[in-house]
């Protein structure tokens, strides 16, 4: 088989599955774990997949409910520019609600130098982050536990987030439409995101600008439940002035 054929199975693959394993299709391809990542390096190149570590993701799979490991792995300098802008934000001594998304690990990585912080959270991930952070109050939501996110969902999480208020809420989702509003691909973590919002005076919500115009299995709120977009790059201008007729601030 050539190479551009090989790639294109890749993408019929990554079309229907939303990601692939590189151990996987060196198997299936009977070629080297190296050819497949070239093939993949090459993808990402052309901007049509997401390299993650051990495999690539679908840059355009908006409903697929990606396993946490992969999701950590994906547009990664678009994260850290998003926490860098949310970081400055944050000020000492606030009380802060952070969803169980990927983005939010990157934000609270960014803001571990701020001092006094209390923050809950139903990521298993963020949890074990702050495991070091004697000076902060950090409050698990409880629930149950959704072992591919590793996140904490169902009723006594949302109870839980719904009993306190916060300064600031930070939430993530899968796409963003100016008719369908905001969208997630599952509808256990779109009812924690609706809490955290519930509870909050400043609802943030942290997204890479691939996910604007796109749109998702569930809906999480319309734009009057959010005060503030930060993304990696300035969308397009229908977006700047649709933000701005719904007094959403746009940071990028």
């Amino acid at each position: 088989m050539l190479a551009i054929e090989r790639r294109r199975e890749i993408l019929a693959k990554l079309n229907a599955d939303g990601k692939v394993i590189v151990a996987e299709l060196a198997k299936d391809f009977e070629v080297t774990e190296e050819t497949i990542r070239r093939d993949l390096e090459k993808l990402d190149k052309e901007g049509l997949v997401s390299k993650t570590y051990g495999g690539a993701v679908s840059k355009h799979n908006t409903s697929l409910d990606l396993p946490y490991n992969i999701r950590e792995g994906v547009n990664v300098i678009q994260k850290q520019s998003i926490s860098d802008k949310i970081s400055e934000l944050i000020e000492d001594g606030e009380r802060v609600m952070l969803d169980s998304s990927s983005t939010a690990l990157y934000v609270l990585k960014k803001i571990k130098s701020k001092k006094n912080l209390t923050i809950i959270t139903n990521s298993v991930k963020i949890l074990i982050e702050l495991a070091d952070k004697s000076d902060w109050t950090v409050l698990s939501t409880g629930g149950v536990l959704k072992k591919s996110a590793l996140s904490l969902t169902g009723s006594s999480a949302e109870k839980m987030i719904r009993s306190y208020h916060v300064d600031t809420a930070i939430c993530s989702c899968k796409g963003l439409d100016t008719e369908l509003g905001i969208t997630d691909s599952n509808e256990n973590d779109t009812l924690i995101k609706q809490a955290m919002f519930a509870s909050a005076e400043r609802r943030i919500l942290a997204l890479d600008s691939e996910k604007f115009d796109k749109k998702s299995f569930v809906k999480v709120c319309d734009f009057g439940a959010i005060d503030i977009i930060v993304t990696d790059s300035a969308p397009s201008e229908k977006w700047i002035g649709f933000c701005n007729e719904k007094g959403v601030d746009l940071i990028y």
